[in-house]
């Protein structure tokens, strides 16, 4: 195995990590919701979400919603901003492509 593809393992395996929480799942999933049908592109009225409205569906205190947050990020899944007192947060694309990339390579590999 390259060293390329030792490196995308270990990031995957990262990301899968972070995502095996289960509120860590669903805070990954309400903010890819955000995304619509083509790439991300933050935005005021798009996908940035304030860290402390996350938790509010979900049932999380804050402190808990940040450290969901620290996780995903820290996994390279997020990408957070603090503005003010406000700490936005949005996928990060690149993930979501190396996420994509991996799953379409297995299926193709499955159906060979």
């Amino acid at each position: 195995m390259s060293k390329y593809k030792q490196d995308n393992v270990d990031q995957l395996s990262l990301m899968f990590k972070a995502l095996s929480n289960p509120q860590r799942l669903k805070i990954f999933l309400k903010l890819c919701k955000r995304c619509g049908a083509s790439k991300c592109e933050p935005s005021d009225e798009g996908i940035r979400r304030c860290v402390g409205d996350l938790g509010e569906d979900l049932d999380l205190v804050p402190s808990t919603v940040s450290h969901h947050i620290k996780e995903l990020r820290q996994a390279g899944l997020l990408h957070v901003e603090r503005h003010g007192q406000r700490m936005e947060c949005w996928v990060s694309q690149e993930a979501l492509d190396q996420l994509m990339t991996f799953f379409c390579q297995t299926k193709d590999r499955a159906g060979s």
